[in-house]
C-alpha cells in the first residue's frame, strides 16, 4: 500500500480519541494494522462489538508487541505508569507518541522509560468533543484542525518526519512546538476556558433563587455552551489541571484582572470601556472563523432538532 506509513499500530486507550484516529487511519490507509488495549474489560468488549481496531488486546505487552508505532492515549495522570509498564515489551526503532493535552509533564513522566533506539515523540491533537468512551469517535475528528508536535531537543528527524506525515494524512494540519510555550498557550485555548466553564455550571447549581428546572428550561445559547464544555471527561480534566498548574494559575490570575476591571467598569457605568472591549474580543472571534477553527452559522452550527 503506497500510502502506509507504519506495519503496526497499537492505541493504548479507547477512549474518543483513539477511537477517532482508528477510524481515520483506515479511512486513509496508512497502517496495515492497527491494535488496541484499554484497562477495562467493559472498553475491551464494546471495542471488539463495534469492530474498533483490527484486533483487541488483553494486555499492554501484548498490544505493543511488534508495533512501531505506540499511542498512549490515557489520561496524563495514567502515562508514566503506562510507559514504565511497555518499557520492556517495545521493538527497537518503535516511536512512541501521546495524545494528552498537557507536554511538560508527560514528558517528564514518560521520557525516563522510553528505552534506548525507541523514538519518543509527543503530540497533541487539538480537537474533542464532550462525548467520551469508544463508541465516541468519528474519522473526520481531526479535519481541518491542529495536532502540535512536541519533539525533545535531539529527536530523530525521520521518527518526527513520519509521525508528521501520519498526522497529516489523518487530516490533520501539523506544527512543532516546545513544551512549555505548548502549556501556555493550550492554559489559554482550553485549559482554562474548561476551568471557567466548570465554574459558571457550578454557580448556576449554587443560585438557589434559580431553581433547577428553570436553569436547564431557560438555557439560552451562553448557559447551555457552558454546560457542553463543562461535560467533558472529569479524569482527563483533573489531571489537565494537576499537570499544568503553572501555566494554568497565570492565566487564571491574568483573567481575574480582566474580570475586576469589567466589574469596575460596570459598577460605574462606563459603557466606553465595556464597548471597546466586547468589539476587540468580537475581533478575534471572527479571526477564529476565518481560521476555518469554527463556523459562523447560527446557534454555534447546531441543527435544530425534527419535531415530532
Amino acid at each position: 500500500m503506497d500510502d502506509q506509513l507504519y506495519d503496526r499500530v497499537a492505541l493504548i486507550g479507547l477512549g474518543l480519541i483513539a477511537s477517532s484516529m482508528f477510524w481515520a487511519i483506515k479511512r486513509a490507509g496508512v497502517a496495515d494494522e492497527v491494535v488496541g488495549y484499554a484497562r477495562s474489560q467493559e472498553t475491551r468488549d464494546t471495542a471488539r462489538e463495534i469492530g474498533l481496531c483490527d484486533e483487541v488486546c488483553d494486555t499492554l505487552a501484548e498490544a505493543v508487541e511488534g508495533a512501531d508505532l505506540v499511542v498512549l492515549c490515557v489520561p496524563v495522570g495514567a502515562m508514566g505508569a503506562v510507559a514504565e509498564e511497555i518499557a520492556p515489551h517495545l521493538d527497537p526503532g518503535a516511536t512512541v507518541t501521546d495524545v494528552g493535552s498537557v507536554k511538560k509533564a508527560v514528558i517528564e513522566a514518560v521520557g525516563p522509560h522510553i528505552p534506548d533506539g525507541v523514538h519518543f515523540v509527543p503530540a497533541h491533537p487539538l480537537a474533542g468533543t464532550e462525548q467520551s468512551g469508544p463508541r465516541s469517535g468519528f474519522a473526520e475528528l481531526f479535519d481541518n484542525r491542529w495536532t502540535l508536535l512536541v519533539p525533545a531537543e535531539g529527536s530523530d528527524s525521520v521518527a518526527v518526519e513520519r509521525l508528521r506525515n501520519f498526522w497529516e494524512a489523518l487530516g490533520a494540519h501539523v506544527e512543532e512546538m516546545d513544551a512549555d510555550h505548548h502549556d501556555l498557550v493550550l492554559a489559554v485555548t482550553s485549559h482554562t476556558p474548561h476551568l471557567i466553564a466548570y465554574t459558571m455550571v457550578g454557580v448556576a447549581d449554587d443560585l438557589r433563587r434559580v431553581t433547577d428546572s428553570e436553569v436547564i428550561k431557560y438555557s439560552a445559547a451562553g448557559f447551555r455552551d457552558f454546560t457542553r464544555i463543562a461535560a467533558s471527561d472529569p479524569t482527563m480534566w483533573r489531571d489537565v489541571f494537576l499537570t499544568n498548574k503553572d501555566a494554568t494559575l497565570e492565566i487564571l490570575g491574568r483573567f481575574t484582572e480582566e474580570l475586576f476591571a469589567l466589574q469596575r467598569a460596570i459598577r460605574k457605568g462606563d459603557g466606553d470601556h465595556l464597548h471597546a472591549y466586547f468589539t476587540r474580543t468580537r475581533a478575534i472571534r471572527r479571526g477564529i472563523i476565518e481560521a476555518g477553527q469554527d463556523t459562523d452559522a447560527p446557534n454555534f452550527g447546531r441543527t435544530p432538532k425534527p419535531k415530532g
